[in-house]
Order: C-alpha cells, then structure tokens, then sequence
C-alpha cells in the first residue's frame, strides 16, 4: 500500500493528455488505435511514478523537513529505500517495455521523458525558469507520444497550446510552494524558490494565461480536421482557466495541481464539458 501512496496515481491524471491524438484524430472508434493509446497512457503512467520514486529517493532528507512531505513513505521511513529503488527500476523497464510494444518512436520518447525527469532531478528543477519549461516539455512529450502511437500528426498550435498551459499549471504551483515558505520558515525545501518572488510570478502567471487562450482560440479556429468548428470547446477552456486562477488567488488553494484537476467540481465540470463539446464537434457535426 505504502508503494502504492509512493507511486503518486493521483498524478497520472496529467497522463491523460496521451490521449489527445486519438480524439483529435477521430480515431475512437478503432479498436487497435485506442489499445495503443491506452497501452501508451499505462507507459507513461508507469515511467512517471518511476521518476516520482527516484526523485523522493533524492530528497527524502529535505521533504523530512516539510510540515506536508514529510508524511511521504520514502521521507517518512514507512516505505524502505530499497524497496523504493528496485520498484522505481521496475516500473522504468515496464514503461520502456510498454512504449516499444507500441511503436519504436513511442518507446523512444518515453526513454526521453524518462532522462528528462532523471536530469529534473538532479539538476533542472534548481535552476530557476528552467524548471517549469521542463515541466512543460514534459507534457509535449506526452501529446506526441500519443499521436505517434495512433499514427497521427500532432498540429502545431495543439502543441503550442499544451506547451503554454503547461507553463500556466507550472507557475501557478510554484507560486503556491512560495506563498507556503513565505508562511512556514521550516517549509523550506525546494532552493529554486529562493529566486521567485511572488511579483514576478504574477507576471508570468498573467504573461501565459493569455497565451494559453489566445493560442487556444487560434487553434479552435483552424482545427486541421473540423476547423472552425472547435470553437465550441472555447468556453470550456476560458472557465477551466478562470476556474484555477479563481482557486488560487482568491481561495489561496494549496493542494496538488494533480488534486485540483481531479477533484475540484469546478475544473471537473470544465474538463467534462470540454470532452463532450469536443466529441460533438469531431464525430456529431458534419
């Protein structure tokens, strides 16, 4: 159970964009495709709890000096750091394993995502800016793997969208890590934050909201398979959007993005309504 909890399944939620290329593709209806998305989806969930254990492995010593990570099992010591090591190396091999059942380049960029998350480890995530467009390269990552296992071509500005919301959930998480230092002294155990202000985050925060919109909008307008017809996801997106910043500002939330996205019926609502008006725009409209 402790592995489980390890594991972080609340996260693999982020996993889903996976899926992103067999609904744009208008590919749900063909048996084969969504078997390799969903092969695709369970890789990419298995090579992120991999990353999630190395990288609790890493700083077991520092989260035993957060108020909230210090109740991790590997931090905790409920979870043994052997077990948490030979588990990490498994489920890399089964991820790396599932990606090449799919398709050579699938199994190529989880071995990607997987070195991506190793070197955020290790070095990136201390290296300010740099280490949210990590995190949003790491999101590209799945987007594309996901249209290479069900052999379609993933749009420019669908990348470029995902790449900015991506930025967008990076900035708003740490924002909420710096207001929680700011609050508890001894919650300080991510050295990044030492150089981003809240001013500063502000302004990015605000920089790729608009981003993310206006890319979004763009690209519903010009969709490549139903063009303009996309448009109507657009208020999904704009509520989804408000919806996170409405909860970060003005209800100061301090949970995961991963437990936001899940379990707030709001951004539930947005995620659901964007699903069927997108649905309805692909398979419904003609």
């Amino acid at each position: 159970m402790q592995l489980l909890v390890a594991m972080r399944p609340q996260e693999w939620v982020k996993n889903l964009l996976v899926f992103a290329g067999l609904l744009f593709s208008g590919a749900l209806d063909e048996a084969d495709q969504v078997l390799a998305a969903t092969l695709t989806f369970v890789a990419f969930c298995a090579i992120s709890s991999a990353g999630y254990l190395y990288n609790d492995l890493r700083d077991r010593d520092l989260d035993r000096l957060h108020p909230d990570k210090r109740r991790r099992p590997i931090a905790s010591g409920a979870l043994q750091a052997s077990t948490a090591a030979v588990a990490a190396a498994v489920l890399a091999l089964v991820g790396l394993a599932l990606g090449l059942a799919v398709e050579l380049e699938v199994g190529a960029l989880i071995a990607l995502y997987g070195a991506i998350t190793t070197a955020y480890s290790l070095i990136l995530k201390r290296l300010v800016i740099i280490d949210v467009m990590t995190i949003g390269s790491l999101f590209i990552l799945r987007v594309i793997a996901g249209a290479v296992a069900v052999e379609a071509q993933a749009s420019e500005f669908l990348l470029i969208c995902t790449g900015f919301l991506a930025l967008f959930l990076g900035f708003t998480k740490r924002r909420q890590e710096a207001l929680l230092e700011e609050a508890e002294a001894e919650a300080a155990t991510r050295p990044v934050l030492e150089h981003y202000s809240l001013p500063f985050l502000d302004q990015m925060i605000a920089m790729v909201t608009a981003a993310s919109i206006i890319s979004y909008v763009i690209y519903a307008a010009n969709s490549p398979l139903v063009g303009s017809r996309m448009l109507i996801t657009a208020p999904s997106v704009l509520y989804g959007i408000f919806r996170y910043l409405y909860l970060i500002y003005d209800r100061a939330d301090t949970r995961s993005t991963a437990a936001i996205l899940a379990r707030d019926p709001g951004i539930i609502f947005a995620g659901a309504s964007w699903i069927v008006a997108a649905f309805v725009a692909l398979y419904v409209l003609d």
